[in-house]
């Protein structure tokens, strides 16, 4: 600041404050920067502007609100379903509205060819992903002695195989670019266990120790890994021996509900953001206290 800004000098005992006038351009920057909620398209900028993200399994639920959630952040976004494009375009024409380019795409994660056309279609349309959120996942129920090498390799090619084969198709350039930003779903069935669920456990704990690795192996990178891991939350599932919907009750969740599927998005775009700058190779818990590790 120059010396012939104004200034006022006020003695305090043997020491003394100086308040001095900010130029205009100094005022109008720190309101730039201002903390305060702004929707993308207002003219101040997102946390995620300029960026762009991929996120697996987001036709609905938690990967949708996350999609939507970065998208008001300013980030291109790129929408993955196994199957169901109508839904994929759906939560694309809603990212659109928000003022950022999105692209619809289909991919089966349990196939590897699959996978990695998508990565590539995703690199070409945009030129680089910023960030990578590895949401997909199946989660039968099924006895371990029932359990069948087809059954396996069903939850591992999506859940385990599938995030490794993406990750691989993409961090190469998120190298190259110096900057990085990839998360890991698992669940709370993970950590405590549960009947007829060895198998989505062990793929669901294998991602968290691959998401060490690589927090460990490209931290000098600019890359951060990080994992979510979702208690009982209100959403839909596709398997039938699952709850739908809300829970009946909320026995056993301290705050006395369900999460929501934008709660979880909420912890993803932390993650992902600035905010998490000093964040690498955790996994976040949002359970509502059901467990504490």
């Amino acid at each position: 600041m120059g010396s012939s800004a104004p200034r006022l000098r006020r003695r305090l005992d043997s020491g003394s404050i100086e308040v001095r006038h900010r130029p205009a351009d100094c005022a109008v920057r720190a309101c730039r920067s201002s903390s305060a909620p702004e929707s993308f398209g207002s003219g101040i900028v997102g946390k995620l502007e300029g960026k762009t993200a991929l996120v697996t399994g987001s036709g609905r639920n938690i990967g949708r609100a996350t999609v939507l959630k970065l998208a008001r952040e300013g980030a291109h976004v790129v929408i993955n379903a196994r199957t169901n494009l109508a839904e994929a375009e759906a939560v694309a024409r809603e990212a659109r509205d928000l003022g950022v380019k999105a692209l619809p795409l289909i991919a089966d994660l349990g196939k590897k060819a699959e996978v990695e056309a998508m990565a590539t279609r995703a690199l070409s349309e945009f030129g680089r992903i910023d960030i990578l959120i590895n949401n997909a996942a199946i989660r039968p129920h099924k006895p371990f002695m029932e359990l069948t090498q087809d059954d396996w390799e069903a939850v591992r090619g999506v859940v385990l195989d599938g995030a490794l084969y993406l990750t691989r198709a993409i961090i190469e350039q998120m190298v190259a670019n110096k900057y990085g930003r990839i998360l890991f779903f698992t669940g709370e069935g993970a950590f405590v266990g549960g009947v007829g669920r060895a198998h989505v456990s062990a793929a669901k704990m294998g991602l968290v120790g691959f998401a060490r690795g690589l927090a460990s192996e490209f931290a000098p990178h600019n890359i951060r890994v990080n994992v979510v891991s979702p208690g009982s939350i209100d959403t839909t599932r596709a398997n039938p021996e699952w709850y739908q919907g809300r829970l009946p009750s909320a026995v056993g969740i301290p705050l006395g509900r369900q999460g929501t599927a934008d709660e979880i998005a909420a912890a993803c775009l932390f993650l992902v953001s600035d905010d998490a700058g000093f964040i690498t190779g955790q996994t976040i818990h949002v359970n509502g206290g059901s467990a504490y590790y």
